[in-house]
């Protein structure tokens, strides 16, 4: 290995502990070790940053400003940027309209026991989050949870980390859903219609409501035994016109699909101008002021945007140096070649990992390793990238710090006067992601492999 790959491989490893160990300034740490590899790069023109076939620049990788343009034309993805902008705002406009709270009313108020209410709060719970951030979904599942278990004197413990877990789960099964989604889209070429139906088979939509049909399962088991008819109280909704704009995103994108050749800037595009249009209504219609309309914008998640920026160059030169292609080999030699072995190694790693780390800098790294192994292997690559994409977004339930929902609701139960330890969190979280993963690979399994 030369000095430049090792100089490369302790940057990213730094950057990686620092992140694990101080996660509130994350951004700082993937920032600083991008700067650093950039002014590494320049240091040693096309050493470290490489021009690859295909790829476009507006200098040569010999010159010194290479890795700026480089990072600027290929390494940072603005599609990905642009759509996660976009539906953060529709995201948090359509949660401000109150849409969502008056769909619970509907279903509680349908329901005949409270039992099957829970388990169908639960359910819309992970299908708003197919398109919503997890968090803001179970802020605003949150209030209907607790007036439930309030109104029946009931532990609302299994409940809080049902809206959390759902949530997670949820959030893998779209281009939309969550920023591991979009970042795997990208690096294979997926789009949205891509998600449910990929070379005439089912894709990761259908895996992932496998194990939400489980999860339900799992938590009809806690809920069952409450008979009684619960109300909650009705909230009336604002304006119908953020969940037209989720739903003209939703089926815009996959208009696009049919129309364009991968994640293009197509779709980046008219989600940031989807979610532009939501602000001007906001403006104008709503009639708010300058200083609300900011408290809406800084209020979107620019701390994963930024942290994604930093992730992208970071990863780009690791992987340009030739170190993922070097982890590839060495897992294929681990597993021999074998199918099976490889599948369930990506998986259980996956899960274990992301249980205690961000996934998102995690699967930026593997895609590629999962690609070269199903490569060499002469196999579907989607068996292993779709592995490492439930394996990852699934093992965030694992534990109370496994994902940001988790940590809300945890936020949440303890101000509420029920505070949960891990091991808590643990007796409900750990067989729920057992459960739902297993389900979800199975199926993922036996239509890939």
């Amino acid at each position: 290995m030369t000095s430049l790959k090792l100089i490369v491989l302790a940057a990213a490893i730094v950057m990686y502990l620092l992140v694990i160990i101080f996660q509130d300034k994350k951004v700082w740490f993937t920032t600083a070790a991008a700067l650093c590899l950039l002014v590494l790069g320049m240091c040693f023109p096309g050493q470290i940053f490489k021009l690859e076939p295909g790829l476009s620049s507006a200098v040569s990788d010999g010159s010194v400003w290479f890795p700026i343009t480089h990072t600027l034309d290929n390494l940072i993805n603005w599609n990905v940027l642009m759509i996660y902008v976009g539906a953060m705002t529709i995201a948090a406009l359509f949660l401000y309209s109150k849409v969502p709270a008056l769909i619970a009313d509907a279903i509680v108020g349908s329901c005949r026991s409270t039992g099957i209410a829970v388990v169908m709060i639960l359910a819309l719970t992970g299908i708003i989050s197919i398109f919503v951030e997890n968090v803001a979904t179970v802020l605003v599942m949150a209030p209907i949870a607790l007036s439930i278990s309030k109104k029946l004197k009931i532990n609302p413990v299994p409940f809080m980390i049902g809206l959390a877990v759902m949530s997670n789960l949820e959030g893998t099964a779209t281009l939309v859903g969550d920023p591991p989604s979009m970042i795997f889209a990208s690096y294979s070429g997926y789009t949205f219609n891509d998600f449910f139906i990929s070379q005439g088979k089912i894709s990761i939509f259908f895996f992932i409501q496998a194990g939400l049909l489980v999860g339900c399962l799992f938590f009809y088991c806690f809920f069952a035994k409450y008979k009684d008819k619960s109300e909650v109280e009705k909230e009336p909704i604002i304006s119908w016109v953020p969940f037209i704009l989720l739903l003209s995103m939703i089926f815009g994108l996959a208009v696009i699909s049919f129309f364009s050749d991968g994640l293009t800037y197509i779709s980046g595009g008219f989600v940031l101008a989807l979610g532009i249009l939501g602000v001007i209504w906001y403006i104008f219609s709503q009639k708010k002021t300058m200083a609300e309309v900011k408290e809406l914008i800084w209020g979107l998640d620019w701390e994963t945007i930024f942290f994604l920026m930093g992730i992208f160059v970071v990863v780009g030169a690791i992987s340009e140096v030739g170190l993922l292609n070097d982890l590839a080999l060495f897992l294929g030699r681990i597993t021999n070649g074998n199918k099976l072995a490889g599948f369930i190694l990506i998986l259980l790693v996956s899960i274990l990992i992301s249980g205690f780390v961000d996934n998102v800098p995690y699967i930026i790294v593997m895609l590629p390793v999962a690609g070269n192994m199903a490569a060499q292997m002469n196999i579907a690559p989607e068996l292993f990238m779709f592995a490492l994409l439930i394996g990852s977004c699934l093992g965030g339930n694992l534990t109370p710090y496994g994902a940001s929902a988790n940590v809300v609701a945890m936020g949440i139960l303890k101000d509420e006067g029920h505070p949960v330890n891990f091991g808590g969190f643990l007796k409900i979280a750990a067989p729920f992601t057992v459960l739902t993963t297993a389900a979800a690979a199975i199926c993922l399994w036996f239509v890939w492999r």
